[in-house]
């Protein structure tokens, strides 16, 4: 396999979640790693956060694991049991099917970045215990905790 050139791997900025949880994370930039290499199994992404955005919604996975590993930058880690800091070479795992949630908040003046590493499951349930979110991989699409969709994101732009 050649080596993944990765300047040449696109580069998605911001996320999918419905408004208004797109904001926080909205700066986030990840590079599909793995997709680039034709992995299939789990997925590799580089992703960069400058400061003030968020990884992700805080959540956890029924069916897929989940690793962290900071290459630079520092990163404040937002579980369930608190806030931890996180910097170069230090990681972290969230097994699937453990009901703590968790992201990222780069907190400092510096962009950070990171491989996030991750199993691919079809059977997967994403919870969000922060905010009126859920999704299971099975729609694909996210919905209210109450299973009500939302509306389905613009073609337009």
């Amino acid at each position: 396999m050649p080596k993944i050139d990765i300047k040449a791997v696109p580069q998605r900025k911001g996320s999918g979640y419905p408004p208004p949880f797109n904001e926080k994370p909205g700066g986030r930039i990840r590079q599909a790693l793995g997709d680039a290499g034709g992995l299939s199994d789990f997925g590799v992404n580089l992703m960069s956060l400058p400061p003030g955005a968020w990884s992700s919604q805080r959540h956890w996975h029924t069916a897929e694991d989940e690793f962290v590993y900071v290459l630079s930058g520092e990163l404040t880690l937002v579980t369930d049991t608190g806030e931890e800091i996180f910097r170069a070479g230090d990681c972290v795992a969230f097994p699937k099917n453990t009901p703590n949630g968790h992201h990222f908040i780069n907190r400092s003046n510096t962009l950070a970045t990171c491989l996030e590493i991750g199993t691919r499951s079809n059977n997967d349930v994403c919870y969000y215990p922060d905010i009126d979110l859920h999704i299971d991989t099975k729609f694909g699409r996210y919905t209210h905790k109450d299973g009500t969709p939302y509306p389905a994101p613009s073609k337009s732009g």
